[in-house]
């Protein structure tokens, strides 16, 4: 029988993230494979030296894969990437992305060859105000069945329980498919979310805590 729990992410977790990402994120041959979601939490000379490191490895798909692989993996055992994973018994098949506002360099879509800067917005917040969930990645065969939910509502409740006065997400403008990693404006109006800004392109939407 299925069964989804959802747990923080964890060094213990370190297996399970890269058993997600790397055999079932991107079964369906999406165009954002390979990644370990952790360009959110780079600066740009961060990856400009990733980028360097994949040279080394032989460049191309491989050792561009190898090289977001080691640096993730390290950003995972010291706890600047965090998230939630979804499990089905024992095997993850979702992945979100929560971290508070000010440990993000950027939010919303974007390209790795153009990088947004959205420093001024970041630098005035502060610590503990603001958590923030910019990726969403759910398993093929597992959508349509309510983990994205299952993931925010915990992401909510564990933000409460941590004094954060808001819930931040960032769904693109019309963005409205299952390759919409910032997730669709509908999931995060039926959880109680609503507009605080919009460029255009990206919607800012917030939830306020009690």
């Amino acid at each position: 029988m299925s069964e989804i729990t959802i747990k923080a992410l964890s060094p213990e977790l370190e297996k399970d993230y890269f058993d997600f990402f790397d055999n079932r994120a991107f079964a369906d041959g999406s165009p954002y494979y390979p990644c370990y979601c952790n360009a959110f939490n780079m600066s740009a000379d961060e990856i400009e030296a990733m980028r360097d490191q994949a040279k080394q490895y032989g460049g191309g798909t491989e050792g561009w894969k190898r090289s977001l692989r080691e640096t993730a993996a390290l950003m995972v055992r010291n706890g600047l990437i965090r998230g939630y994973l979804a499990f089905d018994n024992d095997i993850a098949v979702g992945w979100c992305n929560a971290n508070d506002r000010v440990n993000y360099y950027r939010v919303g879509e974007f390209d790795l060859d153009h990088l947004p800067d959205d420093s001024a917005y970041s630098h005035s917040l502060l610590p503990g105000q603001v958590l923030s969930v910019v990726c969403f990645e759910i398993s093929p065969d597992h959508r349509g069945r309510g983990i994205a939910t299952m993931l925010l509502k915990q992401i909510c409740s564990d933000a409460a329980q941590n004094g954060y006065k808001y819930v931040e997400a960032y769904p693109e403008v019309g963005g409205q498919t299952s390759l919409t990693f910032t997730g669709p404006v509908r999931l995060y109006e039926k959880n109680g979310f609503s507009e605080f800004k919009n460029d255009g392109k990206t919607i800012i939407m917030r939830k306020h805590l009690n």
